[in-house]
């Protein structure tokens, strides 16, 4: 019995749209009589138990038949649209608005509902388009509709992947430039990066250039954070997490919209530019599923069914690693790995196609002007030797152990940053990128771009560029200690970057540790061989010819880093093979990847994107976890639920219960004393059917709800709410809201094991599971209640020592408001108390300076407060010549303006712009400058 009943509640949901789709395919068309309940059971109620099988698990009485399904109305609606019992233009137009804005606010999107959406869209659009028919055949337009519809997905790809492809290719070359920038510009066309300008003497490492270096790269991190802060927050980070719980089915507002696009478009190349040790790979798929998004919205078929959309995002996030790799394939596989858990055969070719497009496109427009679509693409002709193999195991055990420490520190850094620096965004990236300049300057692996760094590494030394001595053996132990230095303090940075409030990934950053300490590794074989030819170890090398190439352990080192940080495997070896071509290498690649996932399971499983989803706390099942809780769901779910009846609720009560954000959804039962359950009705439909029957005609609060159809109702019930006026009793208005409810929602018996319902969620993504017991509704359970419990369990089984964590940030962050004091104090000390930086850091100082007249930006960020008040001085300045030139020698100094209380401000402005304005101005004067903040009046220079 106990099997059967299993069966029973995974069968019923999976096939019934199957089932009605079947039967109008192959049956006449015709319009099926629904159930309905007669009116003494819907006064009185049933006993328990007495639920129709085929409507519940553990209902066995026949005498009541719950209504079908979701998916089987809209079967039966599109079967009347054929018979022209229900052809209402205007009434079938009406339906997707309602559709649309359920799919953005519902928290995750049931598939088997869309398909059978999608089909009675065809059928009802069919008949619209096929008006007129020839001899018993669908006409022209028929046919030629069908086949833009049939080829109306791939439209959608094709221009998608070329959107991605053009927009991968202007982000390469405006990075490159902005990274080039920091080091110099080109006398002749300053437009020109590096590698197309005559470049002169190089002059080598300089106070100067040191200094602009740290300038540039402080500019561009403020930038970046700035325009994220105020225009699109969600283009901060990487993006992959949000994006797998998106393709999974959860809606997340705003986060694939079109100023994240291009908010991350833009700030981008500033963010790589800066030299913060984060890359551009994960922020490709992010405004790559942007991309995709925002065309898709541009077609019906697309807007109206949410499954469909994530179809398209997978192939966009296929699409996005491929232009960031050059490998389209190797993006096709890392859709599937890593981002999809539905990844159908369909979707698969979607992928293919789009990540073709894209990379075409790529191709075409050749952003490095070297044919290359990445600039650290190399080929290798020799081949490797089965000795290595000893090191490539132990480059395979750095990149597990990589993956580990940093996954482990780095979210320990994300809680800091969570809780004591989300105040100060704009201030934490400005200062990492300066301080990451002024550490990365001295060594020359830290000071290049990430991906002209892997080019270097990667590069054979016979027939190539010769950089900063990497091939000379008389340099190998300070190449070695130069390697080894960069590894350890980049490993450092990433730690403390990602995550910053700029757009950040991790895949470059992580192959660019891999590549230095692959490369350092090859080097030391090689000064090996070279000292003992003759011995056994070596005897595969041949004598006249090279035998170690550094080049390609550090190919591996950065495959196996890449590996380690993300938890993939097959999708690194394809990508690792695309780069280089080399079909020897593809053995040694897969070696070293083993190795890498065997030691990083060690750890844990799943990357930094499952870590970063269940640090934010983001309801995700992730299929390729297991779990044994051993006991039945009845231990997670909710038992305290609130409930609507079938009849006898006002409007206004209705209306007082979707007040309330905490309840999604309300179960139907016959009334409150039985419990037996009817059927479930969301709170985004049920909102929407109000709104748009209050928007029809005025509605009064006392009207009668229903959320069954009476007895004598047409078994067709009509797209939007029916209201009806029952004059035989006492002339009240009734609402119909039976369109909305589903009558056969998904449900299990109190004693179904939890895994089973991890499954059902997994595999139907139903938004709740009703728990009822003999047709009596018992509670009910959601994703979080089972992420809630799977938590608590697994903090059980490993506790951590979190007082020791919590009080080690405690002491950072003392530490950090000490050393801001004491640069506070010693700035008010050199200008003699005319310029003051704030001291203090936390958010009750924050909020005390703004009631006393401080003038800040509104966001508690007192950096961007100050420079937008020197932006205003200076712009409105260089607006006045007479200005200009009388202000001179004298610093910089705004007080005694007029706050928005009344009151004289003292305005704190950095030392640097002091020691600027220092520089620039000619002579001493007293001038007043109108600016256009309200809060200050004017300022005296």
């Amino acid at each position: 019995m106990r099997a059967g009943q299993i069966e029973l509640v995974t069968s019923r949901a999976l096939f019934v749209a199957a089932a009605a789709l079947k039967r109008h395919h192959h049956q006449p068309p015709s319009i099926p009589k629904q159930p309905h309940r007669t009116a003494p059971h819907r006064r009185h109620g049933l006993p328990a138990g007495a639920m129709n099988r085929q409507s519940t698990t553990f209902a066995r009485s026949p005498h009541r038949a719950r209504r079908p399904s979701i998916a089987s109305r809209l079967s039966i609606a599109a079967s009347t649209v054929e018979l022209g019992t229900a052809a209402d233009a205007d009434a079938a137009a009406a339906s997707a608005p309602g559709e649309r804005q359920i799919d953005d606010e519902i928290a995750e999107i049931k598939r088997y509902e869309d398909a059978a959406r999608e089909q009675a869209r065809r059928k009802a659009r069919r008949k619209r388009a096929a008006g007129v028919y020839e001899r018993g055949r669908p006409g022209w337009r028929y046919r030629l509709w069908a086949s833009y519809d049939a080829a109306q997905g791939w439209i959608v790809v094709t221009f998608i992947g070329a959107a991605i492809g053009l927009n991968a290719a202007f982000l390469n070359i405006v990075t490159e430039w902005l990274s080039d920038i920091k080091m110099g510009y080109c006398t002749t066309a300053f437009y020109l990066n590096e590698n197309f300008c005559c470049w002169g003497e190089d002059n080598g490492f300089g106070p100067l250039n040191y200094l602009l270096y740290i300038i540039f790269a402080t500019v561009f991190a403020f930038t970046a954070a700035t325009l994220v802060k105020s225009y699109a927050p969600y283009a901060a980070g990487s993006g992959i997490s949000e994006i797998k719980c998106i393709i999974a089915g959860f809606v997340m507002k705003g986060f694939l919209g079109f100023w994240t696009l291009l908010i991350k478009s833009v700030c981008l190349p500033l963010a790589i530019a800066s030299g913060l040790s984060v890359g551009k790979e994960g922020p490709s798929v992010h405004y790559a599923v942007c991309t995709g998004n925002v065309i898709s919205r541009l077609f019906a078929k697309y807007r109206s069914n949410a499954s469909k959309t994530r179809e398209i995002l997978s192939a966009c996030a296929a699409a996005g690693v491929a232009v960031a790799f050059g490998s389209p394939i190797g993006g096709v596989l890392f859709s599937l790995e890593e981002m999809s858990n539905h990844f159908p055969l369909k979707t698969m070719w979607r992928s293919y196609f789009c990540a073709l497009v894209a990379t075409a496109v790529l191709a075409a427009m050749n952003p490095f002007r070297t044919g290359q679509l990445v600039m650290f693409q190399v080929k290798y002709d020799r081949d490797w030797h089965f000795f290595e193999i000893f090191f490539y195991i132990i480059i395979g055990v750095f990149g597990g152990l990589y993956g580990a420490f940093v996954m482990k520190w780095n979210l320990r850094a994300q809680a800091f940053r969570k809780k004591y620096l989300s105040k100060y965004a704009v201030l934490e990236a400005t200062l990492l990128a300066a301080g990451t300049a002024i550490i990365a300057y001295p060594n020359v692996f830290l000071r290049i771009d990430m991906t002209e760094s892997m080019e270097i590494l990667f590069l054979e030394c016979e027939g190539a560029e010769d950089y900063q001595g990497l091939c000379e053996p008389d340099r190998r132990f300070w190449n070695v200690v130069s390697l080894i230095l960069a590894t350890a303090l980049r490993v450092v940075l990433v730690i403390i970057s990602y995550g910053c409030k700029v757009p950040a990934g991790i895949f470059v950053p992580s192959m660019a540790i891999g590549a230095s300490f692959g490369r350092t590794v090859g080097i030391i074989v090689q000064a090996l061989h070279e000292a003992n030819p003759q011995s056994v170890f070596f005897s595969a090398c041949k004598p006249d010819e090279p035998c170690i190439t550094p080049g390609t352990y550090a190919f591996l080192g950065a495959g196996a880093a890449l590996s380690g940080i993300m938890h993939i495997t097959v999708s690194v070896v394809v990508i690792m093979f695309e780069l280089t071509g080399a079909l020897t290498y593809i053995l040694p690649t897969m070696i070293v990847v083993g190795v890498t996932k065997a030691v990083s399971d060690l750890f844990g499983k799943g990357g930094i994107a499952d870590r970063m989803i269940w640090f934010n706390g983001f309801p995700f099942l992730d299929n390729k976890e297991e779990h044994n809780f051993g006991v039945p769901v009845s231990h997670v779910m909710r038992t305290s639920i609130v409930s609507l009846p079938v009849n006898g609720m006002t409007l206004e009560e209705i209306e007082h219960l979707l007040a309330d954000d905490k309840y999604q959804g309300f179960p139907i039962v016959e009334d409150a004393n039985s419990k037996t359950l009817v059927g479930y009705i969301g709170r985004t439909e049920l909102r929407y059917a109000i709104d748009r029957l209050r928007r029809e005609q005025p509605i009064s609060g006392t009207a009668k709800c229903v959320f069954a159809p009476p007895p004598a109702l047409s078994a067709v019930t009509p797209i939007t709410p029916t209201v009806s006026v029952n004059t035989d009793s006492m002339s009240s208005t009734t609402l119909d809201f039976s369109r909305y409810v589903d009558g056969s929602p998904v449900t299990a018996h109190p004693r179904l094991p939890l895994e089973t319902v991890l499954e059902l969620f997994r595999k139907i993504g139903p938004r709740v599971i009703l728990v009822e017991y003999h047709g009596k509704l018992t509670g009910l359970v959601t994703v979080k209640d089972c992420l809630r419990y799977q938590f608590k369990v697994e903090a059980a089984e490993s506790p951590k020592d979190d007082h020791r964590i919590l009080e080690g940030q405690e002491q950072l962050w003392g530490v950090l408001r000490r050393a801001g004091n004491w640069v506070s104090g010693r700035v008010s000390s050199a200008s003699g108390g005319r310029i003051r930086l704030s001291s203090q850091f936390d958010e009750s100082s924050a909020g005390r300076n703004r009631g006393g007249g401080a003038i800040l930006d509104g966001d508690e960020d007192r950096f961007t407060g100050h420079v937008a008040q020197v932006y205003d001085v200076l712009i409105h300045g260089l607006l006045s010549r007479h200005a200009l030139l009388l202000a001179a020698q004298q610093r910089l100094r705004l007080g005694e303006a007029r706050g928005r209380h009344g009151a004289g401000v003292d305005v704190d402005i950095p030392v640097a712009v002091v020691r600027l304005v220092d520089v620039l101005m000619m002579e001493t004067c007293v001038v007043e400058v109108p600016l256009a903040s309200a809060a200050v009046k004017s300022v005296h220079i």
